[in-house]
């Protein structure tokens, strides 16, 4: 059955974002770093807290918009590492956490690009990782993330939906083709518990085996 638009709506604004997210959100709409939307950062902070993550990773850190969800469901020992090619997108970033009064012990931001920067993380080790970078690079950020994934640790990555071009076999643009593609390479790997949540532009889910 179709979900229609004002139930869609209704399940979108269901958890009132944070004054803190807002704000951010207001920042990185005017820096150009578009921010997840509500429905997405709510289903972040609910994973996380399910997973009990103490250690995540984010590609894409933007305004840090998701990185405050992130960490409202972590515990309060947890730690981000969120990754960033923009300094001006992590400063206001910066500013996000420092006004949500996240301690700076809870934080590593690193400003690099991903592709490089992934590979030096250890394997294994973390709890939750946040894939929201450069569409083209998503396959490699993936391939990465399970890596760096412990037993029984969650994937999620934002956009699988892509404006509403996945689901469309006509549309075959370059982004659309790999986000597409991954997303079924996902569901076919028996190794993966996965889910496609239609919050936002779309959140994959998957959790690695024990």
């Amino acid at each position: 059955m179709q979900m229609r638009a004002s139930s869609w709506s209704y399940a979108e604004d269901f958890i009132t974002e944070p004054e803190a997210v807002a704000r951010a959100r207001e920042r990185g709409e005017k820096l150009g770093a578009t921010p997840i939307g509500t429905g997405t950062g709510a289903a972040l902070q609910t994973l996380a807290a399910a997973a009990r993550a103490t250690s995540v990773v984010e590609v894409g850190t933007g305004a840090g918009v998701s990185g405050l969800w992130l960490l409202s469901g972590m515990p309060a020992r947890g730690v981000l590492t969120t990754i960033d090619v923009s300094a001006e997108h992590q400063s206001a970033a910066r500013e996000a956490y420092a006004e949500a009064g996240i301690a700076p012990h809870r934080l590593r931001i690193i400003c690099g690009n991903a592709l490089t920067v992934l590979p030096r993380l250890t394997d294994s080790a973390y709890d939750m990782v946040l894939v929201d970078g450069h569409k083209p690079d998503y396959p490699v950020y993936v391939e990465q993330a399970l890596r760096l994934l412990r037993p029984g640790g969650v994937l999620a990555i934002d956009n699988m939906l892509w404006h509403d071009k996945v689901a469309d076999p006509v549309a075959r643009d370059e982004a659309t083709t790999i986000v597409r593609d991954l997303g079924k390479s996902l569901r076919d790997d028996p190794t993966l518990r996965v889910a496609l949540l239609p919050v936002g532009d779309g959140l994959l889910t998957a959790v690695t085996p024990d």
